[in-house]
């Protein structure tokens, strides 16, 4: 049964009518047997699929929700993993990324919340679960997670990892709740956590990018303080006062989906009032029919002129992002919280960790121990 789940507002920004107008933006691309493509014609990729599928769940739509979920369990590999793109159910790109690949955790708990089916839980727990194998495959013994499994070494990229972060925090919920816990999925997001927030210097560097600067908060592995001088340091490198947050700082381009992500990340710690106000000014790149441009550059900086619109594209991730980013601010249903982390379980202390990995590398000792 679908619990009584209404429509998020925010007051003076967008209502709830709108809100459900940005939903069926998303619905008008979805294709028959399920798949969610950018755009009509375009390719799909599993992350963004589910990006949108959340929103639809936000919406109501939860059949339509199902069916991306079930399109997207009929392409996934033996091994757990999904190609980067395809074109209906065509491979277009074959790298296997991780955090690709472990974004389905989000969506079936974010489901689960909306519809309360504990089957529909129980039925995709071995598509979770092979995803989440999957990825901490390429886990390092430093902890942080390499970004693609079909390549020797590629090396780990920050926001990726702190995505699988929020993945296996979801996953083992599910896991929780369906009664298959997974203790060693624990140790591993421990082992993660503490590579995103003390060791930068095993991630790629992508500093120039947005979303490394707030997906350490936005996964959920930053908060209080360290998740507030985060923000602070790099605020005026990012976000644009009226208009929202670059997609990188050396260029003068505002999006949306990074701006509603940024605002789901503020949302997350506190931070209402900065929060609110990125959320009004992205506005701006609203079509009339519910869906939201890409983004707009800016030449010469002139940030007080409205912009050019680029790509000209309403792509369903985009729309996606500013539909949980009006969740979270206005949602007053069950999934209102996710990204705040509420309901999910935190992980191991670092006592914990500590005791957990000296335990297991005493077992090893033993295992490896020459008869006596």
């Amino acid at each position: 049964m679908v619990r009584e789940n209404l429509p998020p507002s925010v007051p003076g920004v967008i209502t709830a009518d709108e809100v459900l107008a940005t939903v069926d933006a998303i619905a008008r691309i979805q294709l028959p047997d399920g798949n969610i493509p950018w755009s009509p014609q375009d390719h799909t990729d599993p992350w963004n699929l589910v990006e949108a599928a959340m929103a639809l769940d936000v919406g109501g739509r939860v059949d339509q929700s199902t069916r991306a979920y079930e399109w997207l369990r009929s392409m996934q590999h033996e091994s757990g993993s999904w190609n980067a793109y395809y074109v209906g159910n065509e491979v277009k790109d074959p790298t296997l990324d991780t955090n690709v690949t472990s974004y389905i955790a989000n969506g079936v708990w974010h489901h689960y919340l909306t519809t309360g089916d504990t089957n529909f839980l129980e039925d995709f727990w071995p598509t979770v679960e092979r995803a989440i194998d999957f990825a901490l495959t390429y886990q390092v013994p430093s902890g942080e997670i390499s970004w693609r499994g079909d390549q020797t070494n590629p090396g780990a990229l920050l926001t990726g990892s702190s995505s699988i972060y929020a993945s296996i925090r979801c996953a083992i919920a599910i896991a929780e709740r369906t009664g298959h816990e997974r203790p060693d999925w624990e140790l591993s997001l421990g082992r993660l956590a503490i590579a995103i927030a003390h060791r930068p210097n095993q991630f790629l560097d992508k500093a120039r990018w947005a979303m490394d600067w707030y997906y350490p908060i936005l996964g959920g592995v930053l908060r209080g303080e360290a998740a507030h001088a985060r923000v602070a340091a790099s605020w005026d490198t990012f976000v644009v006062k009226g208009r929202g947050a670059r997609c990188v700082s050396d260029q003068p381009w505002v999006t949306a989906a990074e701006t509603c992500e940024l605002v789901m990340a503020l949302d997350a710690i506190g931070a209402d009032d900065l929060a609110h106000s990125l959320f009004s000014w992205v506005q701006f790149l609203r079509h009339e029919d519910g869906g939201y441009w890409t983004g707009a550059n800016f030449a010469e900086e002139r940030f007080d002129q409205p912009g050019e619109l680029y790509p000209v594209e309403q792509p369903t991730w985009n729309s996606a992002a500013v539909v949980l980013a009006a969740n979270a601010l206005g949602g007053t249903n069950s999934t209102a919280g996710l990204f705040r982390g509420e309901g999910l379980p935190s992980g191991l202390s670092s006592v914990e960790l500590i005791e957990a990995g000296t335990i297991i590398e005493d077992e090893r000792r033993e295992q490896n121990a020459p008869n006596r």
